[in-house]
């Protein structure tokens, strides 16, 4: 992919989140990782998705919907998740276009830290349309 990254943070996506994505870095904080998550729901990239959920919560796969297209990403809100961290969480609201329709996912998102990486591990969710997973 070339240009912006989806997360929104501003850097060129190889730079940003695609450097995540390719296993070249890994997220340094609860945030970084829940946009990188983001960034591969808008890429398409179910590998990532599944690598960095923890596996207690985690599907055995990831069905993409690939006419949903992510358009957006606001952060509400973030607890712990820092450098010094081992758990945190991070309030997002995510904007996509499904079927010709806008629609938003709000989520507050726990993460932990398991041998120095983030995982994402679960949400409580609300919303007007949940995405297709």
């Amino acid at each position: 992919m070339t240009g912006r990254c989806p997360c929104l943070l501003g850097e060129p996506y190889d730079d940003c989140c695609g450097r995540f994505h390719r296993g070249e870095a890994t997220a340094p904080t609860a945030e970084r990782l829940m946009r990188s998550r983001f960034s591969a729901f808008a890429v398409l990239d179910a590998d990532y998705l599944l690598a960095t959920w923890d596996p207690r919560t985690r599907p055995a796969d990831l069905d993409l919907d690939p006419s949903q297209r992510w358009t957006r990403l606001d952060i509400l809100g973030s607890s712990g998740g820092g450098l010094l961290d081992t758990t945190g969480t991070v309030e997002f609201r995510a904007h996509f276009v499904l079927d010709g329709e806008r629609g938003s996912l709000h989520e507050n998102s726990r993460f932990v830290r398991a041998d120095g990486l983030w995982l994402y591990l679960d949400a409580m969710a609300s919303g007007r349309r949940l995405p297709r997973l």
